[in-house]
């Protein structure tokens, strides 16, 4: 255990930290059975771009996952998550690493529109009968959450999320983050009267695909109650979730160790990736009991 521990504060001082920080991580992963290809793009112009990751032999009607990596609207990119394509990969999954363009390029809802994109992008071309599902981290959440809960982003591309989502993975994600106090929020997500509608929350009902939602429950980046209040509400709309907290995510950047746990050197941290890898393989299961945080606030 106290290995554990020393390889966790090293692994964390090395470069964990920040959405986009992952050299080690990545430096550690294996792509033994994996077939990577980097830098595809899936639509024109900046930023359209995608990383994927297939078992070298892919099983057919194997679940796609499409990932939208965190970095408050503003930073991170693909490469970044090279840990977590070759993770899913080696278990079976088909995983396509989304880039999307940023502020201050461009501001809501543009990167919903480059997630859609992505999305059509994975099914058009690798799902191959497969079932595909949306996921992401932090920022990355709320973009797949909007994915599968507001059908206009996936309509314009002729998706709808019930019909052609599988499910939705959610990890550390803002999906109930008004009022806004930060000056640059405020800026991406537009007049004050119109930030409402920006919210996942505002779009619950019976449709939307299954849902898993984690967190950890020290974080303090994006509070647990946003999971908690989604999950809640997408229940009582008659939706299909797996809600799960992480006690023992109560340590420094517990934000960025629910994405960091896929990687097998932290997966001691938490069940994350077991947890999520079970979803894949069945959405309609019946989850774990849960283990709620001691207070979830905010």
């Amino acid at each position: 255990m106290r290995l554990r521990r020393m390889l966790t504060a090293l692994l964390l001082a090395a470069g964990l930290g920040g959405c986009s920080g992952a050299d080690v991580l990545n430096a550690l992963a294996s792509g033994r059975g994996v077939a990577a290809t980097p830098d595809i793009a899936y639509a024109e112009g900046p930023g359209h771009r995608l990383d994927l990751y297939t078992p070298a032999t892919p099983a057919p009607g194997a679940p796609v996952v499409v990932f939208f990596h965190g970095g408050g609207w503003e930073t991170g990119s693909p490469a970044d998550y090279r840990f977590l394509g070759t993770t899913l990969a080696r278990h079976g999954v088909t995983a396509v690493i989304a880039g999307y363009r940023l502020y201050p390029a461009v501001r809501y809802p543009s990167f919903l529109e480059d997630a859609a994109l992505a999305t059509r992008w994975a099914r058009d071309h690798v799902a191959g009968g497969g079932r595909v599902f949306v996921m992401g981290h932090s920022a990355g959440a709320y973009i797949a959450a909007m994915l599968a809960l507001d059908g206009r982003w996936l309509g314009a591309v002729g998706m709808q999320p019930g019909r052609d989502l599988a499910g939705f993975v959610g990890l550390s994600g803002p999906y109930d983050f008004l009022p806004l106090e930060s000056e640059t929020l405020k800026t991406i997500f537009g007049p004050e009267d119109q930030r409402p509608d920006t919210q996942p929350l505002r779009h619950l009902g019976p449709a939307a695909p299954p849902m898993f939602l984690a967190t950890g429950c020290a974080d303090t980046t994006v509070l647990p109650a946003n999971t908690a209040r989604l999950a809640a509400a997408q229940r009582a709309a008659g939706g299909i979730v797996t809600e799960r907290s992480y006690p023992l995510l109560g340590r420094p950047l517990v934000h960025e160790l629910t994405i960091g746990a896929f990687a097998g050197v932290l997966g001691f941290v938490a069940p994350v990736r077991a947890e999520v890898l079970a979803f894949l393989a069945d959405p309609a299961a019946p989850p774990p009991p849960l283990q709620p945080c001691p207070a979830a606030t905010g």
